[in-house]
This record gives C-alpha cells, sequence and structure tokens, in this order.
C-alpha cells in the first residue's frame, strides 16, 4: 500500500490494488470503495474509470471544479444514479443502490448542495419525513418535536421544530438538512458544500458536529470549494478534474495552491482582475431612509455609474433585505428609491425589471432559473418580448441566436442551447442567469452571493465580468459573507449592522479587520 500522504498517480493505483495490500488494519478501516466508476449523459461524460475509498472515523474531501464530476460520483453512491461501468464495494460486498432509500438503510447519508425540504411542512416534519414516529396508526407528535428538538441541539441549532420551513433563511434550511441527515444515523455522511450559507460562527459549530462523528467512527465525504475552512478538519483529500481522477493524498501532505493547481490544471497566481475601472460621479441609484420595521431601518446610500458597491455584514444584518425591498420583491415602511435622478415606487420585480434592475438571488436554483429549461430558454424568460413574432409566439431561431450570443460572450460551456440547465456546473448556470440580465439590458445589478458554491476558477471567471460590466457604465451591488470577495472586487463598502449601516468606507483603505469591526457593532459610523 502506498505510504500515507503518498500521491496516487492513476485510477489503477487508487484501485483494487490499494485494498488488497498487507496492511490488514487500514483494510479494515475502508467502509466504502469505488472502483472504476462511469457515468454518460447525452453529450456529456460526468466521469470516466474514478476510484475513491473512505476510512471510518476519515473526514476525506472530494475536491475539484464545477463541472469535475464531484457531485455526480456522491449521487451514484446514494443511489441517485446509476453508473454505466464500475464497482461499488460497501462493508467489504458489492453492491448497487437502487434508490437514495435503499442508501440510506445501508447507513449512507447526503446533505445535498440544493436544498431538499418540503416548504410548507414544519421543521420537525421535514427530519423525519416518511420516517415519522408512531404510535399505532397515528404519528406520534409529542415524539416527533422531541426528537427534532434534539437533532436541532446536536448542531446548536435554537428554533421552534414547529416552525414551519417556509420563511427560514438560507442558511437555516442549510442547517435543517444537516439535521435531517444526523437524524440517520448514518455510518456514511456526505456533506456537499455544507458550509456554502453559513456564518463563521456557524461554520464552527458544524465543525464540532463533524469532530463529535468522527471520534464515533462515522466516515465523512466532505466536498467543498472553501479549501481554506478544511485544514482543521480533513484528513484526506481526493482531485477530480474533468471527470477524471487526478490524485488522492494526506491532506497535511500537500498545500491549497498545490490542491487548486491540480483542480484546474493550471497555476492561479491571481485570485481577482486586475481593476482599471473608474466610477464615474454619476448617481445611479440612490436609496435615502429606507425602513421596513423589524428588519432594517434608515437604510442610505448611493452607487455610482460603473461602480461596486459592496454590502458586508454578519448573516441577518439586513444586506439581502434592503437589496430585496429595492427590488419590489418585499415591501417598504418608507424611504425613497432614485434611480438616474428620478424617485420611483417599485411595488413588485416587474416593475424593477422595467426599470434596468436585476437580482441575482443567492438560490439561484429557487429564484433564478427553470432547472427544467434549456438554456437557450432561460435565457429569455425576462424578455420573452424580444424572441417573440408577430403574433406573440416565442420565435425558437430568434431565442437560440440570442442565447448563442451570450455563451459565447460569456463562455459558457454547454454541449448547446438546449442543454437543460440542470445537467450544467453551478458556475455555468450563475452564468446563464447574467446571460439573462445582460440580455434584459439592465442597468443596475444586484448579485448576492453570486459565487455561492461555485469553485476556484469559475470564481475569477464570475469576477471578470462582473468587473467588465461596471466598466461598462452597469453599476454592481455586491452581497457576499466572504470579506477577500468584498475587499477584492468593490470600490466602496456599506457594512451592515442589526439592520442599519453602520459604515461605508472606501474598500482601497480598508481592511477585513476594520469590516468586522463595523459589522460587529464595535466600530463609529462614517458616510
Amino acid at each position: 500500500m502506498p505510504e500515507r500522504g503518498a500521491r496516487a498517480t492513476s485510477p489503477s493505483d487508487a484501485g483494487l490494488s490499494v485494498w488488497a495490500g498487507a496492511d490488514a488494519s487500514v483494510a479494515t478501516d475502508v467502509i466504502l470503495r469505488l472502483v472504476g466508476i462511469t457515468k454518460h449523459f447525452p453529450s456529456v461524460r460526468a466521469l470516466s474509470d474514478v476510484s475513491f475509498d473512505l476510512r471510518r472515523g476519515e473526514v476525506h474531501a472530494v475536491c475539484g471544479e464545477n463541472g469535475a464530476g464531484k457531485s455526480t460520483l456522491m449521487k451514484i453512491v446514494t443511489g441517485l444514479y446509476q453508473p454505466n461501468a464500475g464497482t461499488i464495494i460497501h462493508r467489504g460486498e458489492e453492491v448497487r443502490f437502487a434508490s437514495t432509500t435503499e442508501a440510506e438503510k445501508r447507513g449512507i447519508a447526503i446533505i445535498h448542495q440544493e436544498l431538499n425540504l418540503v416548504p410548507h411542512l414544519t421543521i420537525a416534519e421535514n427530519i423525519f419525513l416518511a420516517r415519522e414516529p408512531r404510535r399505532g396508526p397515528f404519528v406520534d407528535r409529542a415524539r416527533l418535536r422531541r426528537d427534532a428538538a434534539a437533532c436541532l441541539k446536536r448542531i446548536g441549532l435554537s428554533l421552534d421544530p414547529d416552525r414551519v420551513v417556509r420563511g427560514l433563511s438560507v442558511a437555516q434550511c442549510q442547517m435543517v438538512e444537516i439535521a435531517k441527515a444526523l437524524s440517520l444515523n448514518a455510518e456514511i455522511l456526505i456533506m456537499d458544500e455544507p458550509t456554502s450559507s453559513l456564518t463563521e460562527s456557524e461554520t464552527a459549530g458544524l465543525f464540532d458536529v463533524i469532530r463529535d462523528l468522527k471520534a464515533s467512527g462515522v466516515g465523512i465525504v466532505y466536498i467543498s470549494h472553501r479549501l481554506g475552512e478544511m485544514a482543521g478538519i480533513v484528513d484526506r483529500v481526493t482531485i477530480l478534474r474533468d471527470g477524471r481522477f487526478v490524485s488522492t493524498d494526506d491532506f497535511g501532505a500537500i498545500g491549497v495552491d498545490a490542491i487548486v493547481q491540480r483542480m484546474v490544471g493550471r497555476s492561479l497566481d491571481e485570485k481577482f482582475p486586475d481593476a482599471t475601472r473608474v466610477p464615474s460621479e454619476d448617481v445611479l441609484l440612490e436609496a435615502r431612509g429606507l425602513t421596513r420595521r423589524g428588519v432594517f431601518h434608515d437604510v442610505s446610500f448611493t452607487l455610482r455609474r460603473g461602480e461596486i458597491l459592496g454590502f458586508a455584514g454578519l448573516m441577518g444584518a439586513g444586506r439581502t433585505e434592503v437589496a430585496r425591498a429595492i427590488f419590489g420583491a418585499d415591501p417598504l415602511d418608507s424611504g425613497t428609491v432614485t434611480l438616474h435622478g428620478r424617485d420611483v415606487s417599485i411595488r413588485s420585480p416587474v416593475e424593477a425589471i422595467a426599470e434596468g434592475l436585476a437580482y441575482l438571488s443567492e438560490d439561484r436554483k429557487s429564484h433564478g432559473l427553470a432547472t427544467g429549461m434549456s438554456v437557450a430558454a432561460n435565457m429569455s424568460l425576462a424578455n420573452m418580448r424580444e424572441v417573440a413574432d408577430s403574433r406573440g409566439f416565442i420565435d425558437f431561431g430568434k431565442e437560440d441566436s440570442v442565447a448563442k450570443q451570450y455563451v459565447d460572450l460569456l463562455s459558457i460551456r454547454t454541449p448547446s442551447v438546449h442543454q437543460i440547465v440542470r445537467l450544467l456546473s453551478g458556475g455555468n448556470q450563475q452564468k446563464i442567469i447574467i446571460g439573462k440580465w445582460l440580455f434584459r439590458q439592465s442597468r443596475v445589478l444586484f448579485f448576492d452571493e453570486p459565487t455561492r458554491g461555485i469553485d476556484v476558477g469559475a470564481k475569477f471567471q464570475i469576477y471578470a465580468i462582473m468587473d467588465e460590466l461596471a466598466a461598462k457604465g452597469i453599476g454592481i451591488i455586491l452581497i457576499s459573507s466572504e470579506l477577500p470577495e468584498i475587499l477584492g472586487l468593490t470600490d466602496r463598502v456599506a457594512v451592515f449592522h442589526e439592520g442599519r449601516i453602520a459604515a461605508i468606507l472606501d474598500t482601497k483603505s480598508s481592511s477585513q479587520e476594520k469590516i468586522m469591526q463595523y459589522a460587529s457593532g464595535y466600530g463609529r459610523g462614517q458616510h
């Protein structure tokens, strides 16, 4: 067997020969083995001869760019997809799961990157969906609430189990998904981007849970683009690129820079584009005294032509809520919004779109895309009139032509404009939403956590697109929980604290420490 930390240079090196080695103690510790897994979809080969193993009580990270095959591999493990070739060995027995239910019965659970909760049910009902405790033919409601409360307590989440899921924040929904997976008492737990919507304190709490699970012998597969946070919990890392195995290493034996280079097949010396643009003094959008009782109060700021303005702050500080109110998705109690020097009253997203505003939601699957439709159809969703013929019917030739234009402009990787959007990577999906709003000729863009769940290579491409848009005079408001992203992209940053803007800072003279000081309520405001 290779030394700990030695790189497996090919799929065969990580294949059956590893597990058939003389080190019986390590072989016994392996609870999951994947050998030569291959999966293809129409026009797309997602995985090609990929091998992987998981040991008891370890956290094994799987890294790669969006589209590298990470999520597809895990969906095969959990029975959501069937492989075209390859072998799955669980506890020494060759298996193939026909459904996620079969995998769960074998003690394999997954927390998907895309949330999978039923919005009209309670938290408790979601955690034990289809597994409700019963008293005779009836659901034992008291035990349901009690067991759900115990799951929530285990991850440090103080929510009422009887609260309906609809209305929870994305971060809260993510934590409920984690509680749901833990309720299965799984021996293999797959976490797909579990911290993408969590604050630093929530992430720290999750890591405490992960350490407890490791100590109890649970094997955890950890998929995340946040490479910097892995050092405290990950034991080994397997890297995939373009659906193929690249390497497996002890995490401590390989640096983050080397991981990134293997993921993308090239060195990434620059994380952010070099901005050469200079924002105009012309004000595109001005907010004065925006208030929504109990949510945010007396919020005022300006956005200039060609500027990227950051919204920073802790979770729940009011950043997204202000953006949604300006976009007409939520009502305002008082305050004024001015566009191009003209006061506007926006009461719905339809009116906002007509005024040249666009909003890229942090939950792109629910609020930004029709995932079951094609790339071309999604591109035209906000501008149907421009692709309609004289009778009001869609001119599919024109729709395809427009879509191809933006696919080329934004370097969207897709077999064709007729590809179903849900089969594309997160980065390409995000570019499709951008293309939709560019086709609409929007002049003010709200980017809400635009790189959530997107790999490092795709992040740079999104950053470059944002910089190019600003250089063309478009005003951008960037809402992000990643302070390096805020500091690397914006011209100024509005720091929110408990529903108010605590300070508006010049980014060049700011720092992560200074922003956090204001976000935590310890700074003195300046505008």
